[in-house]
């Protein structure tokens, strides 16, 4: 029988437990050719407590608790930023990842932002994919903001090849808050 997993904001007792599934759920990329660097690096729990503490922060919770899966945004000048969405694979392919990205675009919309948007690779299918499956649209490079066209840039001189980067948007619309 399959667990009946919940989302919720991150709590302080969540945070231990999210280096591990962003180091599982890295591993799915070791085919596509990424770094190894960027394989075995985590966000951090300094950057998690204060996310957590800021409520940018929400979790995939099992029926007792424990983490499976999470997600972060950051705040940019362009407004929320969805910098991490991770899933432990062993939880993978049960929607979690969808309700993750769907807590954090409901959050944005209540709290009166206009788009979400994120920073992922063009060609693997549960990237670019998955989001454009969700609402999110590719940007043109002339409608990303600086901010998001700095953030490219700095992933390129940590190995990710910005041709296989694609920046996206997902725009709220008021009638849906």
């Amino acid at each position: 029988m399959e667990p009946d997993y919940f989302i919720a904001p991150a709590q302080p007792e969540h945070l231990p437990y999210l280096d591990a599934i962003e180091l599982a759920a890295a591993q799915q990329f070791a085919p596509w050719g990424i770094p190894e660097h960027l394989l075995n690096t985590t966000v951090g729990l300094e950057d998690l407590q204060h996310a957590q503490a800021a409520g940018l922060l929400w979790v995939a919770l099992l029926p007792a608790g424990e983490p499976v899966g999470f997600a972060l945004v950051k705040l940019l000048a362009v407004g929320p930023y969805l910098a991490e969405v991770d899933v432990q694979p062993a939880h993978g392919r049960r929607g979690l990842g969808r309700r993750l990205v769907a807590a954090v675009c409901d959050w944005a919309a209540v709290a009166g932002h206009a788009a979400v948007t994120l920073i992922t690779f063009r060609d693997i299918p549960w990237n670019a994919p998955f989001y454009a499956r969700l609402g999110f649209r590719v940007l043109d490079p002339a409608e990303c903001a600086p901010a998001l066209t700095e953030r490219v840039r700095r992933e390129a001189a940590h190995g990710l090849d910005p041709a296989q980067r694609v920046v996206m948007r997902y725009d709220i619309h008021p009638e849906s808050v």
